[in-house]
């Protein structure tokens, strides 16, 4: 098995510890740790993925400076990145069911607890079903052409807003639920998170239909 596909099933396994200790009400902080674990692990299964290709052409750190947006890091990332999904399309395909899963274990736990409402459920479900779909008959969202798709889909800057998005409203819902912390916000980051969803979502149909 592929290291970056190990990677990734790994991540999916540690999130359905962190929807099992949320259930049991387990300490927020643990959970928070877990949290952010399974994401920065999105990061290294990519990795995995390009060094692959790259071999010793590319390191950790000039792949973290690519994904920080550093230009001249980023140039080659991408490049490599564009040979890993005309290579390996499986795992390119075997990422997104990865953060799919993901995500969906936390709507799912974070609705099942009711601090998330069942509809943003299933915008959320809809959405991924429907923009999925629509990308996977075009290849791979790693080559954006369109400007609009670019700058919310692909840049540096929006990718970084929504990990850091979701990082903070999956995490506040843990806080919530367990430590009763004030409701309001969480409805505040939630909304939040949707919205900054729904725009990449836009961004890859109208990438697709461009």
């Amino acid at each position: 098995m592929r290291s970056a596909d190990a990677t990734t099933l790994f991540r999916v396994a540690l999130i359905a510890v962190v929807a099992y200790l949320i259930l049991q009400r387990f300490n927020p902080i643990i959970i928070i740790v877990l949290i952010a674990a399974a994401m920065a692990l999105d990061g290294v299964d990519g990795y995995f993925a390009v060094k692959e290709i790259a071999g010793s052409k590319i390191s950790f750190m000039a792949y973290l400076k690519g994904a920080l947006g550093n230009k001249a890091a980023a140039a080659s990332v991408k490049a490599y990145k564009l040979k890993v999904s005309k290579k390996s399309k499986f795992g390119a395909r075997m990422d997104v069911a990865g953060d799919r899963a993901v995500e969906y274990m936390l709507w799912i736990i974070y609705t099942y607890v009711n601090v998330v409402p069942l509809f943003v459920l299933f915008i959320i479900v809809i959405r991924h079903s429907f923009v999925d779909a629509v990308m996977a008959s075009r290849g791979t969202s790693s080559k954006m052409k369109t400007r609009f798709a670019q700058i919310v889909y692909s840049s540096s800057l929006f990718r970084g807003g929504i990990n850091v998005v979701k990082f903070l409203a999956f995490s506040y819902l843990a806080l919530a639920y367990i430590w009763s912390y004030p409701m309001w916000i969480a409805y505040l980051l939630t909304g939040i998170l949707v919205a900054y969803i729904m725009l990449r979502g836009a961004a890859e149909i109208y990438e697709a239909y461009s």
